[in-house]
Order: structure tokens, then sequence, then C-alpha cells
């Protein structure tokens, strides 16, 4: 018998439910890796992807992988042993950027801040006089806090700018081009409203100059990957790995949905449930974790009200109103909420059954 799937709300820091396109799209028919129509396929899909990056960038394109795969394709494609790293670290994954790029064999550089707190844009530009490159979270993610990586770029100097966009993407501002963004990478499944597997990407011609000739991941290498995407010279597509095809396709398809709402209209959407949202639960009560003027609108973080067991909260939700929302993490575990509104999730449907379903955990918790 095949495992009944609950129809769940999915209101935590990722994944989102995805679009009603991007899930029909999964069931297309199948093509090949090198199909005249898979290319074409993956050709629009590198176009829409350059929309919600903000980029002219050729070599834009959906790795075959998660957000960390992303990850580490930005870190081994621009540091060998010996370079610095300067990396801005105000929650989980700026502590994963320092993690793979000291397996890199960079000289790390890392510049902490309180989580909870955006970066420090001046802090991190003086902390190393001449960086191979600066890195920094857009949206971190177990925090509910954006920086302000404009800023960030226009103090970067000869460095290269690694933006983390994650949760930004399709659901904040973002320029990768007017805030000098060297080299960025994404996830799916948050604002896009796609599944789990692709790690949008996108590298300028400066930095892909720069470029680490032979890294140490044949995978992840960049100048193959280039072929195969048509960011190569000399015309043509070179075989580099088995796409994933079908997750192509329903990227493909969330991009397109994106495009006709119009990126700024996304922006605003997410925006304006999230304010909603976090107006809401400051009239309950509730306390917002991340710093004011620099929330996430598409994933807030709220402390965990005194004397409520949050796990036993989070319990109550998932089983009385098929809501999944997350704990905070590290030290925040079990004192923190990350609620996400993204993708499909940002309206103002989804703010009411919230809003109702958490006051009913915390008076059962």
């Amino acid at each position: 018998m095949p495992t009944m799937i609950p129809n769940r709300h999915l209101f935590g820091p990722g994944p989102s439910n995805p679009y009603p396109e991007a899930t029909a799209a999964l069931g297309y028919p199948l093509l090949g890796h090198l199909d005249p129509d898979f290319i074409t396929r993956l050709d629009n899909t590198c176009e829409g992807l350059r929309r919600v990056w903000g980029t002219t960038n050729s070599r834009t394109l959906p790795l075959s992988g998660t957000g960390s795969l992303g990850m580490e394709t930005a870190f081994v494609n621009t540091l060998s042993k010996g370079d610095v790293a300067v990396i801005a670290v105000n929650g989980l994954f700026g502590q994963r950027m320092c993690e793979v790029a000291s397996r890199c064999g960079a000289e790390v550089v890392r510049v902490d801040h309180d989580f909870g707190q955006p970066i420090d844009v001046e802090r991190v530009a003086a902390a190393h006089p001449n960086p191979t490159v600066i890195a920094a979270v857009h949206a971190e993610t177990s925090t509910g806090v954006l920086s302000d990586i404009k800023a960030l770029g226009s103090v970067k100097g000869d460095a290269l700018l690694i933006a983390d966009a994650v949760t930004s993407i399709g659901g904040s501002e973002l320029r990768a081009d007017d805030w000098g963004i060297d080299v960025g990478y994404a996830g799916t499944q948050k604002c896009l409203g796609v599944a789990p597997g692709l790690a949008p990407f996108t590298i300028s011609d400066a930095a892909f100059s720069r470029r680490v000739e032979t890294p140490q991941s044949w995978y992840m290498d960049l100048g193959l990957l280039g072929g195969y995407v048509g960011g190569n010279s000399g015309g043509g597509r070179t075989y580099h790995h088995t796409a994933p095809v079908a997750m192509v396709a329903s990227l493909e398809a969330a991009l397109d949905r994106i495009t006709a709402e119009g990126i700024e209209n996304a922006w605003a959407r997410h925006e304006a449930a999230g304010r909603k949202l976090q107006t809401g639960l400051q009239d309950m009560g509730l306390d917002l974790f991340a710093a004011e003027g620099h929330r996430l609108p598409q994933l807030t973080t709220v402390k965990v009200p005194d004397g409520v067991d949050s796990a036993a909260a989070r319990a109550f939700l998932l089983t009385n109103f098929d809501i999944e929302i997350g704990g905070g993490v590290g030290e925040y575990a079990d004192t923190v909420w990350r609620i996400g509104l993204m993708g499909p999730n940002a309206n103002d449907a989804s703010v009411a059954l919230l809003l109702g379903a958490i006051e009913e955990a915390i008076k059962n918790a």
C-alpha cells in the first residue's frame, strides 16, 4: 500500500508549498537531457533565472542540487589554497560559508555578529585589506534577518562578492548586477515555489575570468558546466551530467508564473503578507526576534512565549491544522519559531490561518 501523504501547509523555513504550475510540470512527458526540446526548456529557464536574479550574466543556470550545492560551487570555483575569504556571520548559513571556504584551503577571516542582527557593512569591509572574496548571506534563514548586500557591493573593492540568496530570491528585492554581486546562489524551495532540488546560480564574466581553473570538484566545475548551458564560446552543447529534467521543467513553469505576475509584484506580495503576519503576532503579545528594520517578510522569527513548550505547540499545529512551522537553530532551537510565507503561501488567507492556529496552539501547548 502506498503511504498516504497529508496535504500540509508548509509555513516553515522551507520547503514551501509549490506553485500549482510547478507541480503540474513534474508530470510533463520526460525528455532526454540533450533533447533539443529540453535544451530550449533549459534556455528558457536560464533566462527566467536572469530575471529573478536581476542580471544579464550568460552563466546563470540551475545547478543540479540544493542550495548547499550552490554554496559549495561558489567557493570551490573562486578560492584556492591560501586565498583570503572575508565572511560575514550572523547566522547558521554564514557559519556554513566559513566551513566550506576553509575546506578550500582559504584563510577565513570571520566577521561575527549577534544572531538576529544584520551584517555591519563597514566592519566587514575593514576586516582585511585585500581579500579574494567577501561573502555574506542576503536573507539569513536561521534568524529571519535581511542584510544590505547592495551596500556591501559598493565597498567590496577588488574582491569578488559572493551572496547567498536562498531565501531572498523571488521574495525580496534582488538586483545582482546593480548591487555588484559577482557570484550568487539560491534554492528553488522557498519564494520561487518549486520543490527542493535545484540551485539557481549566477556568476559574472569578470568573476568567471578569475575562477579557479581546476577546482577540487569535478561536478561543480563551472568551466565544464558552462559548456552544457551554452555559457562557453564556440556554440553547441557539451555533455556534463544527466540533468534533472523534470525539476527543470518545474522551475521553468514557476518562473513563467512569476514573470506573468511581475517580479516586483511578487516582492510586494511577500512584503505585504509578511508584515501583516508580524503585526498580527505582535497584536497577540508575541515578540519578534530579528532586529526591527531588518526583518524578512517572507520568514518571520518570533520568540516562543514564556511557559509554552515549543515542540508541543508545533506538534499541535501539525496534528490539528496540518501546519508546519520551524523551530529556531542552535541555542535558539526551543525559544524561537521560524514562520515562512513563501511562494504561493504569501497571501492574506495564509496569514489568517496562521494567526488563528498559533493562538490555539499557545493555549493548548
